[in-house]
């Protein structure tokens, strides 16, 4: 049987124009947020991203924006524990979650984050899609499984973003993939289309661009 998880399809002229449009226009860091009441109000149509440290989310962020110190990488995975806003024109949030998976952070630091992320997930009403990075080098790891299923459990529609695809050689693209595919086929709240970008050569920049630019 054919797991039912495809790439995502390049998008016509008029939702790449609609992405495009979206993120010409002015974006800004709102906020950083440690705890709930810190978050902005639920007014405009929000999506977010999350992903093991290092993952890329940072670069994916400021390729999706055209702005390359908006989002700040780091070297150091989990220096990041807050939530991060941007507002992308007057409709939209861009919500940055903090990398999971890092070994250094003091466990009450970590269950802390655990905590808010947990209660942001569920208690969202205008989040319309989760992202969730994963490496395309690496595929679906243990780590990445404890987000899925928060996700499943929160019922928030989550889309598979596989990012850094021009560092895979072509020969080894079908396993990783197939194995994505199938650890997808787990969690009911998986989108079925799969995004493959690369932030420093531009791939799927513009589809992802679009899919954002069409959310209801």
């Amino acid at each position: 049987m054919q797991v039912p998880f495809v790439h995502a399809p390049d998008p016509d002229d008029i939702t790449k124009e609609q992405g495009r449009k979206l993120f010409a226009g002015q974006t800004e860091f709102l906020k950083g947020v440690v705890a709930m009441n810190g978050l902005p109000p639920d007014d405009r149509l929000e999506v977010c991203f999350a992903g093991r440290s290092n993952v890329g989310k940072s670069s994916l962020i400021n390729a999706l924006t055209g702005r390359k110190g908006l989002a700040r990488a780091s070297n150091t995975p989990g220096r990041t524990q807050e939530i991060n806003f941007f507002t992308v024109g007057d409709d939209y949030y861009l919500v940055d979650l903090p990398g999971y998976g890092f070994a250094n952070a003091p466990l009450p630091v970590v269950e802390k984050w655990q905590r808010l992320l947990k209660s942001y997930l569920s208690g969202r009403a205008t989040l319309r899609r989760a992202f969730v990075l994963i490496d395309a080098r690496h595929g679906i790891k243990a780590v990445d499984e404890d987000i899925l299923t928060l996700l499943d459990r929160a019922a928030v529609t989550f889309q598979c973003v596989l990012t850094k695809v021009d560092k895979i050689k072509a020969a080894d693209r079908e396993k990783v993939f197939d194995q994505v595919r199938t650890a997808l086929s787990k969690h009911p709240a998986a989108y079925p289309e799969i995004v493959l970008t690369s932030s420093e050569k531009g791939d799927g920049i513009a589809t992802l661009r679009s899919i954002i630019a069409t959310l209801e």
